[in-house]
């Protein structure tokens, strides 16, 4: 062993060189793996989610105090760390891999994806400058290319892929404000403070919140999103937002972008994509489509026409680790054009240049707001080799007919409300029985939060609630492919069961 390094446990574990450092990592990765499978064949299909209340898991976790513990002052071998995460982190998991685990947007990741992931980290990639990580720039330009197929981008087109869909809306508005606002303006900069005054981006009233965020940070006035009223399906339309655009613009207002979506987080719900789309461009705005759910319908034959019209966009976000099953954190942002990203993001930094600049190397940093970046690609890329886009439909198939099932056995049900047919794979709904039919609006709310918290206590299934429109529903998003019709049955059998306690604790308070 080297003696300038540090005294600390298992030294072979720090320099590959080492004699025994191979038999050490095996080790250390073998018994990582037992432990990762003991959580997935134990924890994992015991319930979808433990049954402590927040105050409860503070503290069970961090003890009396409530409170993080100080850093370590002294190491501790590997396999007494590996017992600290079954004693502490393994036991408290929420299990997106139970089949009867109707979350939001969190499905159990591919076996592929999780080698993916793993073998990203180990090659350490860094996916910002080409010199930092060549093989990643190569893996991301690939799998960027099959997203932008997938959603109809042209050949000019490109993609980047972002932590999440907040990233990605985040940067879909900086684009939107650095090259299409600087032409609606005729300004010969970017722009900035007043020339973002009486700007207008429209959305509807189920647009995710990271549209209004995004906006704020970059530097919009708060008025700057016009929200539209979606129908009672929860669907944004042109006709009530070509009405805003004219209102705005009689105003003084300048109408520069319509931020659509293709399966909105609340009920999976599509706007009118392709009249939105044909509006925008009547109108001159920069048209922008939140696919980060409800894009993936389009790796489906049967199901793509769910989401038509994103080919029609200018840009486009989608999020792999929602329906793509994929490990967290995989986002993406795609745009027609690849010289919009770098317009918006390209920096030259001295630290950056090349000693061969003539070979312009793919450098990703000047396409993202981000610098240096995980190699979120490989995980998506060897799971849509390994499943294709035909397997990788089966399964938004297999989810999307679940839903469909959910929806008729509450459709059939005189106990069950529906909110809206599914035009994806969230369902929302309420259960009111008999004995709650006739009593006040708010109380059936409460029973219906009440309800979750049972069901959630009790483990054999779980879904979250929701507001629609001042009521509060049960959501399933269903994006599990483990789950099948037993789990839906299973679903609706226990909520049914628990609601006669449920109601008498409501009426004891």
């Amino acid at each position: 062993m080297r003696d300038d390094l540090p005294n600390v446990p298992d030294p072979a574990l720090l320099d590959v060189r080492d004699e025994g450092s191979r038999e050490a990592l095996e080790r250390l990765v073998s018994d990582t793996h037992r432990e990762a499978f003991d959580w997935l064949f134990g924890t994992a299909l015991d319930r979808p989610i433990h049954r402590e209340s927040y105050p409860d898991s503070r503290a069970r976790f961090f003890g009396p105090t409530g409170a993080p513990a100080p850093a370590p002052e002294h190491g501790a071998p590997a396999t007494d760390v590996l017992a600290v995460f079954r004693e502490r982190v393994a036991p408290m998991t929420f299990n997106a891999q139970h089949p009867a685990a109707f979350s939001y947007f969190t499905p159990p990741p591919l076996a592929m994806s999780v080698a993916g992931e793993t073998l990203a980290q180990w090659l350490q990639q860094g996916v910002d400058v080409w010199h930092a990580g060549p093989i990643g720039a190569f893996v991301e330009e690939e799998v960027t290319r099959w997203l932008c197929d997938l959603v109809g981008m042209p050949p000019e087109g490109w993609g980047v892929l972002t932590s999440g869909g907040v990233m990605a809306n985040l940067m879909a508005l900086a684009v939107a404000r650095e090259v299409h606002l600087r032409t609606v303006l005729g300004v010969d900069r970017p722009p900035r403070g007043g020339d973002l005054d009486g700007a207008r981006v429209y959305a509807s009233d189920q647009t995710h919140f990271s549209v209004a965020r995004g906006l704020d940070v970059l530097g919009f006035p708060p008025d700057t999103l016009h929200v539209v009223a979606s129908d009672e399906r929860f669907r944004g339309h042109a006709e009530p937002v070509a009405s805003a655009i004219a209102a705005d613009r009689a105003d003084g207002r300048t109408p520069f972008a319509i931020s659509a979506v293709a399966g909105s987080t609340n009920t999976g719900s599509v706007d009118d994509i392709v009249a939105l789309a044909a509006l925008a461009r009547r109108e001159g705005l920069w048209f922008h489509v939140d696919a980060a759910y409800g894009g993936a319908a389009r790796l489906s034959a049967r199901d793509a026409p769910r989401v038509p019209g994103l080919e029609l966009a200018d840009s486009v976000t989608i999020d792999p680790h929602k329906w793509f099953f994929q490990a967290y954190d995989i986002g993406a942002l795609l745009v027609r054009r690849r010289t919009d990203l770098r317009a918006t993001f390209s920096r030259s930094p001295e630290y950056y240049a090349s000693s061969r600049p003539q070979d312009e190397p793919l450098n990703w940093y000047e396409y993202s707001i981000e610098g240096t970046r995980r190699f979120r690609a490989l995980k998506l890329w060897m799971s849509w080799q390994h499943l294709g886009t035909e397997g990788l439909g089966g399964l938004i198939e297999h989810n999307d007919d679940l839903a469909a099932y959910l929806a008729a056995r509450l459709r059939d049900a005189d106990d069950f409300e529906l909110a809206c047919e599914p035009e994806l794979s969230v369902v929302c709904f309420r259960h009111v029985p008999a004995a709650l039919a006739t009593r006040d609006a708010a109380v059936i709310d409460r029973y219906e939060a009440a309800l979750q918290r049972a069901l959630e206590v009790d483990g054999s299934a779980w879904v979250s609630v929701t507001t629609l429109r001042g009521t509060t529903y049960l959501r399933a998003g269903i994006v599990n492919p483990h789950a099948s019709r037993a789990e839906i049955d299973t679903l609706l059998a226990a909520l049914r069961r628990l609601s006669e306690g449920v109601i008498e604790d409501l009426d004891r308070r």
